[in-house]
């Protein structure tokens, strides 16, 4: 019978591809939502570990991509979702993210989507028709304190718990802890986001228009599945 679990970040990802047929990885501020936008207007997305910036050219390069600048780079694509409103269709943009993209590289042979509040409704439709009767694991990134450890990230519970619920599958009590969250918070859930952790970062970085984006509920359509290394619209 059909089901969904939920694991957090890395050690989540590993759990799940071992257990899951569809793996759906939720980095609302601001990676799944950076890419929702682009691929909707026909760009393809690499995602890519940052740290090394030689590495991310010579990939960039592999792949005849361009490789996206530091978020706030005047006139260039980035992580902002802001900066990609305009993005060319066939585009080829390499993407390096701390959280959401590193994860979404490690789903094995599962297929990977890539979830946020833009497209929850969307992405767990087309979860649901390629795990059939199987297992959908859902997993939020969640962000990193300065030791490298884990810092679950309420965005990424809310968004993981939005398309739970559009799954409407029975689940694990992670899964469905995660879609009470999403539905308990009604219509706080836009100010909690504003309100959370990642929110204030972004919004005191001058970067307020990516979290107005990122809460543009179920505005997305065009499902990010990763393909040959990149993300297409499915």
């Amino acid at each position: 019978m059909a089901q969904v679990l939920c694991e957090w970040g890395f050690a989540g990802m590993a759990a799940l591809r071992e257990r899951a047929d569809v793996l759906v990885v939720v980095d609302v501020l601001s990676f799944a939502t950076a890419v929702d936008v682009a691929v909707a207007r026909g760009a393809i997305v690499f995602p890519f570990a940052p740290g090394d910036p030689a590495a991310a050219l010579r990939e960039a390069d592999a792949l005849r991509a361009e490789l996206a600048a530091p978020r706030g780079s005047r006139g260039r694509y980035t992580l902002s979702p802001a900066s990609l409103r305009g993005i060319a269709a066939g585009t080829r943009l390499l993407l390096p993210s701390p959280n959401g993209s590193r994860i979404a590289c490690e789903g094995g042979e599962r297929p990977v989507l890539l979830g946020c509040l833009r497209n929850a409704a969307a992405v767990a439709r087309a979860a649901r028709e390629l795990a059939g009767t199987g297992t959908v694991g859902v997993v939020p990134a969640g962000e990193r304190w300065p030791d490298g450890t884990l810092r679950p990230a309420i965005e990424d519970l809310l968004g993981a718990g939005a398309i739970i619920h559009h799954l409407g599958l029975t689940g694990s009590a992670e899964a469905l802890t995660a879609a009470d969250a999403y539905l308990a918070a009604g219509e706080a859930l836009g100010a909690r986001i504003r309100d959370s952790v990642s929110g204030r970062e972004l919004i005191g970085r001058g970067f307020g228009e990516d979290v107005e984006i990122a809460l543009e509920f179920d505005a997305g359509t065009a499902v990010p599945v990763l393909r040959d290394g990149g993300f297409r619209a499915g």
